[in-house]
């Protein structure tokens, strides 16, 4: 993916049947020379138990530090809505996105947290990173709270 090749952004498209269909697409880094951290919040993230096909909701919190490609966000959109009918344990659901960006993206570093909403009266949450954050980089907390009914 050395060029840049949007097929999504300022296109009508109708969203992916599962996670394997969809395409996560990237941009330049136009700041690759300066350290930072984006982080993308997707508060109504939804997926289907693997077992039962119920579905499971989620706050997911994906921070990471760029390098020379950014995470176009209409195609993350699309890729997360892509899972809505996609059957998938959280811990798997939250493991293979991140996987996902740090295989598109190439960045420094990336964290996922995955806050799983109860199912069966407990709450299931699952956080990943690449490796160890880069020496310098500011890392804010995910400010999702424990669960107590979060609201």
């Amino acid at each position: 993916m050395e060029e840049t090749q949007l097929t999504q952004l300022g296109r009508e498209v109708r969203g992916f049947a599962s996670p394997e269909d969809a395409v996560l697409e990237r941009v330049p880094n136009p700041q690759a020379d300066t350290l930072y951290l984006a982080r993308f919040t997707a508060p109504e993230f939804t997926s289907l138990c693997p077992v039962t096909a119920q579905p499971d909701f989620a706050h997911l919190v994906i921070d990471y530090a760029p390098k020379g490609w950014l995470i176009e966000s209409k195609s993350l959109k699309l890729y997360l809505g892509a899972f809505r009918n996609h059957g998938a344990f959280h811990e798997d659901c939250t493991v293979a996105i991140g996987r996902k960006i740090v295989e598109v993206a190439q960045p420094h570093w990336l964290r996922i947290g995955g806050y799983w909403y109860p199912r069966g009266g407990i709450p299931i949450d699952v956080f990943w990173q690449s490796g160890p954050p880069p020496q310098g980089l500011w890392i804010p907390d995910q400010g999702v709270a424990a669960y107590r009914g979060r609201g």
